[in-house]
């Protein structure tokens, strides 16, 4: 098995060298990642709704030894990323970071979250510093309403 230092930095190269054939290959990509997740996690987050979205990432946040806060309201689920271990791995690389590299969570996790009935929106907040706030909403209108405040939204399929 690699080990995550090598997985994340692997993964990196890949989506540098995809976005240097052209975007739409690395969108292809994440759109193909986004279909095999939606195979595997979609009925659990519709059956389950924003309970099941906490549960799962509260597992990731282990897992992934993530510095993080969960918040689950009637209205949305939010993982607030302090410090994300993955983007820290790839900017402690010195091949340098895939500029569009925080935008693969988004590119998985929207389909998924379509596919369930849901809304996820993510404010990035930089690019460059390892953290984030990522929403999970059943309103769609609460959704952009939040997207619409956030400071760096992911779209990953623009």
């Amino acid at each position: 098995m690699i080990p995550s230092d090598h997985f994340v930095r692997f993964y990196n190269e890949v989506f540098k060298a995809l976005e240097e054939l052209g975007h739409e290959h690395l969108v292809a990509y994440w759109r193909e990642l986004g279909r095999l997740q939606t195979l595997e996690l979609a009925e659990m987050f519709r059956a389950g709704g924003l309970e099941a979205c906490r549960q799962y990432w509260e597992r990731i946040v282990g897992e992934e030894n993530c510095q993080a806060d969960l918040t689950l309201t009637d209205d949305y689920f939010e993982l607030r990323m302090h410090r994300c271990p993955s983007l820290s791995k790839v900017l402690d690389n010195d091949a340098g970071s895939c500029e569009l590299y925080c935008d693969h969570c988004m590119g998985w996790v929207e389909p998924v979250m379509a596919a369930a009935g849901l809304h996820a929106v993510c404010d990035m907040e930089s690019r460059g510093e390892p953290h984030c706030a990522f929403r999970v909403y059943t309103d769609p209108e609460k959704a952009r309403a939040y997207e619409r405040q956030a400071q760096l939204p992911a779209r990953p399929y623009l």
